[in-house]
C-alpha cells in the first residue's frame, strides 16, 4: 500500500492506525493466501464469497521486489482455485484506474472487463473497473 498508493482506495496511514480487532474482523469470513520467496513473503491476496454467488478477488498485493516473477499469477490463481474448489461460477474483481500492471495480470490470468466502473472512493474523481473470470 505505502509502495503503490494508486493501487488502493485506503491509505496506509488509515491502515496502521487499525487494531489486532480490526485485523481479525475483515479476515473472517475470507480466505487468504500468502506468497513467499526465500523466506520472505512476498505477496497476499484473498477471496471472499458474493453476495450473487461468486466469489471476489481482493486485497491483492505483491511486494516491489517479487514483482515481475510469477508472484501475482500464483496468487491469482491460489484464489481461481479455491473458488473453483468452493463451487462459485465465477470471480469477479476491481483495478484502480491507471493500475496499467494490475490489468495485464488480470488479463493473462484469464479475467476480462465487464464494462461496470464506479469511483473508488465516492466522490472522488479516481475510477476503478471491474473483471471477471468464468469458472
Amino acid at each position: 500500500m505505502k509502495d503503490a498508493p494508486y493501487a488502493f482506495a485506503s491509505t496506509y496511514e488509515r491502515e496502521i492506525r487499525a487494531g489486532e480487532d480490526d485485523w481479525r474482523r475483515r479476515l473472517a469470513g475470507r480466505c487468504q493466501f500468502v506468497a513467499e520467496v526465500d523466506g520472505e513473503v512476498a505477496g497476499t491476496v484473498g477471496g471472499i464469497a458474493s453476495d450473487d454467488g461468486g466469489a471476489a478477488l481482493i486485497s491483492m498485493w505483491v511486494a516491489p521486489s517479487a514483482r515481475g516473477r510469477g508472484v501475482g499469477e500464483s496468487l491469482v490463481h491460489a484464489v481461481l482455485d479455491w473458488a473453483r474448489g468452493e463451487g462459485h461460477p465465477a470471480v469477479c474483481l476491481w483495478f484502480a484506474e491507471g493500475n496499467v500492471a494490475a490489468e495485464r495480470l488480470y488479463l493473462r490470468c484469464g479475467f476480462v472487463r465487464t464494462g461496470v466502473t464506479q469511483p473508488i472512493v465516492p466522490g472522488q474523481p479516481r475510477m476503478e473497473f471491474e473483471m471477471e473470470h468464468a469458472l
